[in-house]
């Protein structure tokens, strides 16, 4: 009988991303899981994602075979987790802190950009999304631009507690469109998109 894939948990799976030099941050891992999730091709497998991670030349050694179990297992295990916040419409953005909101800007960015967009794209230039999908996932694009300029004028010192505001109603906006794609376009085949590490 196959173990489950379980969760490890936030602060053990940081440590585990450190351990294999993993450049991407755990929340552009989880969302760029659940890009991949939502992803219209069907043919890109979890173990694609995973060795996207890392540069070509710098994927990580992996010396016994149980070492190759448990470092799929892991990321099956965050991939599961996503999967089911997924299934459940519950994605969302890390939390955001107010005393680094340069920080917070920098994040969103990759979280965006470089995960769930990333993800979502698979690999591929071009997908076949029906119009309304397609616009969506566009003002995705630009809602990372967003953060990138935010985070410029905060460098610029310019009025820090009106781009907060800004940052807090961009983050919902966000959150929104992936609601959105995910409820009209992953929901109705969910069921399809359950993918193994093989």
């Amino acid at each position: 009988m196959q173990i489950e894939n379980k969760y490890i948990g936030d602060d053990k799976f940081k440590n585990f991303l450190n351990h294999y030099n993993c450049p991407s941050s755990l929340e552009v891992v989880k969302m760029k899981f659940a890009g991949a999730i939502c992803s219209p091709n069907l043919n890109l497998r979890p173990t694609d994602v995973i060795s996207s991670l890392w540069e070509e030349d710098k994927q990580p050694r992996l010396e016994t075979k149980k070492e190759a179990e448990l470092f799929f297992k892991f990321f099956m295990g965050l991939w599961d987790e996503m999967f089911a916040l997924v299934k459940q419409n519950k994605v969302t953005l890390a939390k955001g802190d107010k005393n680094e909101l340069i920080l917070w800007c920098d994040i969103r960015y990759q979280e965006i950009e470089e995960g769930f967009l990333e993800g979502f794209w698979g690999g591929c230039a071009d997908l076949k999304l029906p119009a309304y999908i397609a616009q969506i996932v566009d003002s995705l694009s630009e809602l990372a631009e967003v953060y990138l300029k935010l985070g410029q004028r905060l460098k610029d010192k310019k009025e820090g507690e009106e781009i907060y505001k800004t940052v807090l109603h961009t983050d919902k906006t966000a959150e929104r469109a992936i609601s959105f794609i995910i409820e009209n376009s992953v929901l109705p085949r969910i069921d399809e998109l359950q993918r193994k590490v093989n």
